[in-house]
């Protein structure tokens, strides 16, 4: 579900992206707090996550939301264009979680022709140091941690968030 958005003038478009594959790009202005886009898809348990994408990968790469209460939103079953919003160090947008949906929010004025962009701060477990190839990040920004995970101190749910 898109939020101020018309079949005449839409909000966003996916492109070719520097940062990783396709991204989320803005078509207008977007100012700081607007709601933009719902991040849908299957819900399913944590569990039926690991079989999913419990496999051997080059790099990090699954559509995976954890929610509070332990089940996840996959992306890429009947997801929308949100699940490919990309990792930025330096994000335009937060996710955040209500009654058991995922919304993505401007956290700042966002530019037409800007890619839409959130920190996904996979959850660390351990081991994870030592596979900072399998969770680089290529955002390019000045305060760039090298890592889509999340920084030492902090935690994300289980199932992380869509890379």
């Amino acid at each position: 579900m898109r939020l101020d958005d018309s079949d005449d003038d839409p909000l966003l478009e996916v492109r070719a992206s520097p940062i990783q594959g396709r991204g989320v790009f803005a078509r207008r202005p977007i100012p700081a707090g607007q709601r933009i886009i719902e991040y849908t898809g299957e819900v399913i348990s944590d569990e039926e996550a690991d079989h999913r994408y419990d496999r051997v990968m080059e790099r990090h790469a699954t559509y995976l939301f954890g929610l509070a209460d332990g089940t996840c939103i996959d992306g890429a079953a009947g997801g929308n264009e949100a699940h490919l919003i990309n990792h930025s160090c330096d994000p335009s947008c937060e996710a955040v979680e209500v009654d058991g949906r995922i919304w993505i929010d401007a956290i700042r004025h966002i530019a037409a022709g800007e890619e839409l962009t959130y920190d996904y701060a996979y959850e660390r477990d351990e081991g994870d140091e030592a596979r900072a190839d399998f969770y680089g990040c290529r955002c390019g920004a000045g305060g760039c941690r090298g890592t889509i995970l999340a920084p030492p101190s902090t935690s994300a749910p289980r199932c992380g968030s869509p890379p």
